[in-house]
């Protein structure tokens, strides 16, 4: 049997082609959210995506499993989330609080409705508060910003594609290690 989780004193690691990030998560703020990823992440849910979406000077998002399949075209990376067990999408529902989008912080990516955040998040590399109370703050990377700069210069996006920074040089999750 294994120990149950400490989700307010969970830390996790980001391992990349770039390297590692290190997260702590905000329990208090957002408990949903931060239980979901770490779920996820424990699950190995996360391990073999990549960064789908990389926008210089906003952000590097991550977190669709579709980006796993050689078979699934690019066009649709970005439009996949997570799935109970009959394939129903499973949704967590908005925590907006009063945390800022400045960089280094780990947000819920989603569809229009609010309440639609699944498996995507993104990592902000620029301060990017015109987001704030309508995507929710999770997290924070406290150590390996530099390497969400290498994922942003090394995916070389292409800022004319109409869905918005897809990257010409995908960067990949390899796995994220949990710890307390």
């Amino acid at each position: 049997m294994t120990k149950p989780l400490d989700y307010a004193g969970t830390v996790a690691t980001i391992k990349t082609t770039q390297g590692e990030m290190t997260v702590k998560f905000f329990w208090d703020k957002a408990p949903g959210h931060v239980k979901n990823f770490v779920d996820l992440a424990e699950a190995g849910f996360y391990d073999g995506t990549v960064f789908h979406r990389v926008i210089p000077g906003f952000m590097i998002q991550g977190g669709d499993p579709q980006t796993k399949d050689a078979k699934v075209s690019p066009s649709r990376y970005g439009t996949g989330g997570n799935t109970d067990a009959t394939g129903r999408p499973v949704h967590v529902k908005a925590e907006f609080n009063t945390l800022s989008h400045r960089r280094g912080i780990l947000s819920m990516a989603r569809a229009s409705d609010p309440d639609t955040a699944s498996s995507q998040f993104f990592v902000v590399v620029k301060d990017s508060p015109f987001l704030d109370r309508q995507y929710t703050v999770f997290g924070e990377v406290v150590s390996g910003m530099e390497v969400a700069d290498r994922i942003v210069s090394e995916s070389k996006p292409n800022l004319a594609d109409p869905s918005g920074g897809r990257p010409t040089a995908y960067q990949k999750i390899a796995a994220i290690a949990l710890s307390e």
